[in-house]
């Protein structure tokens, strides 16, 4: 009951600070996956001339939303009445007091269905952006079509909506109930696209914007490892376009961009090799890509390995997406395969071996570090995807690379530390 009081009550707060504000833009980022790499491009493009607010967090939930829009801190003690009480009159300070944003950038999280139409009882974004329909909760959602009408449901209470066209199927159109949408991406058919010319794994990708804002397309050069890193990009060029930035504008925000820490971040490794960390977390989608990403470098990686750990929260499907993952495994691309988790052992595995692949299965991120250091060759090219509760890939990262440089790596709290701690107290 505590609960939902404290919701409606913060909730009632983002209304009335819209309200007091009208000039302060809201642009709200939802899709199964690639939210918070598209929401800091988002900020990063827009600061180049607005004043942007932009949780550097995960505040996506229906409780952490209005903290992350009205810019307050989230109280260590939940369960102190004083503590909300705090919040509540910061709360009213943010309302009252002139406003320091022009642009809130804000994701949405879905755990359930129905959690995405919650926010349009108080939020009305200007832009909202769709990144992707893919497999996710699936205990919860079921069918991907469940996920679909989940995610499209925030042009219900939209003014505008920016779709994903690469990474959001088409059939999806029939839950896309507002007519004022456009579609971003690198596929030629979408309103807002990059057109590639060039690649080099240390410039990242060279190309074209084109864009309806803009009569002539502009060049620009991307600072990310994998096309499906070219796309929070483009969602962030469009939501610019759309809010007024100019070309050049949008050319400079592009130049600072950086990959987020754990998302195909390219890493310095051990021994002259080189560490693709994407360990954020995993999806079919995203881990599929990554793969195939791995195999773009072709003979300019003279050995590569993948370490995949179990992709979590898939339900009654994690059987056959693990599967379907195992089946992209190439034997003629990959020098070894090591898996992390249950589910990789179980499902995965079998199919790659199948294929011809060398697996090695382990029991957690450590010991497949220490197993990717003894068969790494110099010029070795590593991936290291996998979700984050009880997967922790970031720890083999740590043991695979130089961290005498400037790394950051997920996960790397006090809090998180005593969680993995505790975790990896099991296996000694």
């Amino acid at each position: 009951m505590f609960k939902q009081y404290v919701r409606r009550k913060l909730e009632n707060y983002v209304k009335r600070y819209f309200a007091k504000h009208p000039e302060v833009k809201l642009i709200a980022v939802v899709g199964s996956v690639g939210k918070t790499s598209t929401k800091r491009a988002v900020a990063t493009l827009l600061s180049q001339r607005y004043r942007v607010r932009m949780h550097d967090g995960n505040h996506n939930t229906e409780l952490s939303v209005p903290f992350g829009i009205l810019g307050i801190t989230y109280p260590r003690n939940i369960r102190s009445i004083a503590a909300w009480m705090a919040v509540f009159a910061e709360a009213r300070r943010r309302i009252n007091e002139p406003t320091d944003v022009d642009v809130i950038v804000q994701e949405l999280g879905t755990d359930h269905p129905g959690d995405i139409a919650a926010f349009g009882k108080y939020l009305v974004p200007d832009i909202a952006i769709v990144t992707a329909i893919t497999p996710e909760h699936m205990e919860f959602f079921g069918t991907i079509e469940a996920v679909a009408q989940e995610e499209m449901s925030v042009s219900n209470f939209s003014k505008f909506v920016l779709i994903n066209h690469d990474d959001v199927e088409g059939r999806f159109a029939d839950y896309e109930n507002n007519p004022n949408f456009a579609t971003y991406g690198l596929d030629g058919l979408a309103d807002y696209r990059f057109e590639k010319q060039e690649f080099t794994l240390d410039a990242g990708y060279s190309g074209n914007v084109i864009a309806p804002e803009y009569p002539d397309a502009f060049a620009t050069t991307i600072r990310v490892f994998g096309e499906h890193s070219i796309r929070p990009v483009m969602g962030a060029v469009a939501a610019a376009a759309k809010i007024g930035l100019l070309s050049q504008e949008i050319v400079k925000g592009i130049a600072e961009l950086r990959p987020v820490p754990g998302r195909m971040n390219v890493l310095s490794g051990i021994g002259g090799t080189t560490i693709i960390d994407d360990t954020y977390n995993s999806s079919p989608a995203a881990a599929a890509a990554a793969i195939q990403t791995l195999y773009l470098l072709g003979e300019a990686a003279p050995q590569r390995i993948a370490v995949l750990g179990d992709m979590r929260e898939l339900g009654a499907t994690s059987q056959v997406e693990h599967e379907k993952l195992g089946a992209l495994c190439d034997p003629n691309m990959l020098s070894w395969l090591v898996t992390v988790g249950p589910e990789m052992e179980k499902y995965l595995a079998p199919v790659a071996r199948g294929r011809g692949c060398q697996v090695k299965s382990t029991s957690n991120a450590i010991e497949a570090g220490k197993f990717v250091r003894s068969v790494t060759e110099e010029g070795a090219v590593i991936l290291v995807k996998g979700s984050q509760n009880e997967i922790f890939l970031e720890e083999t990262v740590k043991i695979l690379c130089d961290m005498s440089e400037d790394v950051e790596l997920v996960r790397q709290s006090d809090q998180w530390r005593r969680i993995k701690d505790n975790f990896f107290s099991r296996f000694k």
